[in-house]
């Protein structure tokens, strides 16, 4: 996988996360997609610039530094993009490893 398929695949499954729940806190993304709060914090900034995202008060807590992290029309764009391209490479990805699959269970039935 490249770099820049890395970078795709980090930013789709953030924009799935934050569609599906807009006030997850950088902490809970964290959590959820592995990695450090510090490098969450970089890739939401990133997606603010690149006006995917766009931060909001959330409404509903009572801490009013709580913020949701709400995807744009560009985002919700941008997002459709990555899902079709992940789920390509995922497809190819099946399809070379089902390939193994079949080539190794040839070679255990030959061998038995």
């Amino acid at each position: 996988m490249t770099r820049t398929q890395l970078q795709e695949d980090i930013h789709f499954r953030i924009l799935r996360l934050l569609q599906e729940n807009p006030e997850m806190s950088q902490r809970d993304l964290a959590k959820a997609m592995g990695v450090s709060v510090g490098r969450i914090n970089y890739v939401l900034n990133a997606l603010v610039d690149k006006g995917l995202v766009k931060l909001g008060n959330f409404t509903a807590a009572k801490d009013k530094r709580r913020y949701a992290y709400v995807l744009t029309p560009k985002g919700i764009s941008r997002k459709s993009a990555l899902t079709r391209a992940f789920l390509v490479r995922k497809m190819a990805e099946y399809e070379a490893l089902k390939a193994e699959i079949e080539a190794l269970s040839s070679e255990i039935n030959i061998l038995n």
